[in-house]
């Protein structure tokens, strides 16, 4: 399964450290994590996965792959900026959202427009279809569930 971790560019209080663990336990059920391949929830949750030999894939805003951090196994250069959400959306078969911004937001709700799972953690906003989750592990949880 292809896992969205979708999020800010910047961390703060415990964000940085549930995506770091959500990038382990995705990891630990053999998930492939994508993301937006740069800072912050990107590389948390980039760093968690590769802690537990986890596949990274970066899906970068430019046309450069080395913007990427350097927990990504792959990196798809875009050259879209946030254009390119709707490529890691698409390429997603469920989605977690850790904090964010306005660029986390357009993203659920592109995913949840497409009738895609999208589970929250700590969201700036409610969404309606967001799956609310307490805990990283809860995040995975209901993100994997139904997913085969």
């Amino acid at each position: 399964m292809q896992i969205g971790v979708i999020g800010s560019g910047s961390c703060y209080d415990d964000i940085c450290d549930a995506a770091f663990r959500i990038g382990q336990l995705l990891a630990e059920r053999n998930c492939v994590v994508i993301n937006g391949g740069l800072g912050g929830v990107m590389e948390a949750v980039s760093r968690g996965a590769k802690s537990r030999n986890g596949v990274v894939i970066g899906v970068v805003p430019g046309k450069d792959r080395e913007m990427a951090n350097k927990y990504c196994d792959y990196v798809i250069a875009t050259d879209m900026g946030h254009a390119r959400n709707m490529i890691i959306v698409h390429s997603s078969d469920a989605l977690i959202a850790v904090g964010g911004g306005y660029g986390t937001i357009s993203e659920m709700a592109i995913a949840l427009k497409e009738g895609k799972r999208v589970v929250a953690y700590k969201p700036s906003v409610f969404l309606n279809g967001l799956i609310l989750a307490e805990t990283p592990e809860e995040a995975v949880e209901k993100a994997l569930e139904g997913l085969k």
